[in-house]
């Protein structure tokens, strides 16, 4: 079985993508797992350049520490309210100080559109995930997914703004929805699907 770090210290990504590769012969580690301690540098003012730089600078740690063999990958993802000309966008991690509580951030969201109506609540969660291989190559994939801000935080099987980005074609937020409904139709999902096709292409798992 091949193994790729993904640049993060969040468990909840890494159980979200290897929900995704039970029929592959993948798997997702994370920072901690592959006997790394920090945090990846986020400067970029893209979600790709940002990805990228995850990446990257992991890359050139696990060489440092003997594994410079490995696969990397790294996202970048964050929510863009159209009526909030684009915010939190690149910022979503960072969105009120990254120490605050998602469900603060979302309780912020909603107020801060308390007066948007109902068809001007659009937004979209974007992500890129960029792949380093051992050998420097370095690309990258996207997807997206539409939807609106609700007006109360609904759900409790997501995490991040999932609880206030509601689906209307499902009648649900992202939070309310079944991993396995989620993983089909989410933003990470759809960029890391491009991912493995591309790997598969290169022949590189």
């Amino acid at each position: 079985m091949k193994t790729c770090v993904l640049a993060t210290n969040n468990t909840n990504k890494v159980k979200e993508l290897n929900a995704m590769l039970r029929s592959e012969s993948v798997r997702i580690t994370s920072l901690p797992e592959s006997g790394l301690v920090f945090v990846p540098e986020e400067s970029g003012t893209t979600f790709e350049e940002n990805a990228i730089q995850k990446a990257t600078e992991t890359a050139e740690m696990l060489k440092k520490i003997g594994h410079g063999d490995m696969i990397v990958l790294a996202d970048d993802s964050g929510l863009s309210i159209d009526a909030l000309d684009g915010e939190p966008g690149v910022d979503s991690a960072l969105f009120l100080g990254a120490d605050t509580p998602y469900d603060i951030r979302n309780a912020h969201l909603i107020e801060m559109m308390d007066d948007v109506p109902d068809e001007k609540r659009t937004a979209r969660f974007i992500c890129v995930i960029a792949c380093v291989l051992p050998d420097g190559r370095t690309f990258a994939t996207n997807g997206e997914i539409e939807g609106i801000i609700s007006r109360t935080p609904q759900g409790d099987n997501g995490f991040g703004y999932d609880p206030i980005f509601f689906i209307p074609s499902f009648g649900k937020t992202t939070a309310q929805l079944s991993q396995n409904d989620k993983n089909k139709i989410s933003h990470r999902g759809k960029a890391f699907r491009k991912m493995i096709e591309k790997l598969k292409k290169e022949r590189i798992i």
